[in-house]
């Protein structure tokens, strides 16, 4: 199979606001803050499209996650969290992750995290809560074919 040279896609689009304070000594933004980018962004969609409650009985851990990086960023540059799904699981997803410049489709990183769904007294695996594999199946899944 050829190699693919175009950028990813990804279905949903959320706004990352770089912060004074997220330039390190290098002047770009520092690696830690995509990860932040990236686990906000997907955290506020669960919550906003498949009612995620993080108090709730059912709550997703971070069981690994990764970053590759392409090209820097500096405040006051406008970021965008692309969000996408490698992999829906029982009790998994893996998240396929994009750090975009506002209004462009090339990533200068790409992310990857693997939230397990537990639950939130046990800690044991539980099934993905039904309306957030809803939301991932139709406006995540659906939206990629």
């Amino acid at each position: 199979m050829p190699h693919s040279t175009s950028a990813p896609t990804y279905s949903v689009r959320s706004p990352f606001g770089t912060r004074w304070n997220d330039n390190d000594q290098y002047g770009h933004v520092n690696n830690t803050v995509y990860y932040e980018a990236m686990d906000t962004a997907i955290n506020t969609w669960m919550m906003a499209n498949g009612g995620l409650d993080p108090q709730g009985s059912a709550i997703a851990l971070c069981a690994s996650s990764s970053c590759d990086f392409a090209a820097s960023a500096s405040f006051p540059e406008p970021l965008e969290v692309g969000i996408g799904i490698e992999r829906l699981g029982t009790s998994s997803i893996t998240w396929a992750l994009g750090i975009l410049r506002a209004g462009e489709d090339e990533p200068i990183a790409t992310g990857r995290f693997v939230h397990v769904f537990v639950d939130a007294d046990t800690r044991r695996p539980t099934p993905i809560p039904a309306a957030i594999r809803a939301a991932v199946e139709e406006q995540l899944v659906t939206a990629a074919r």
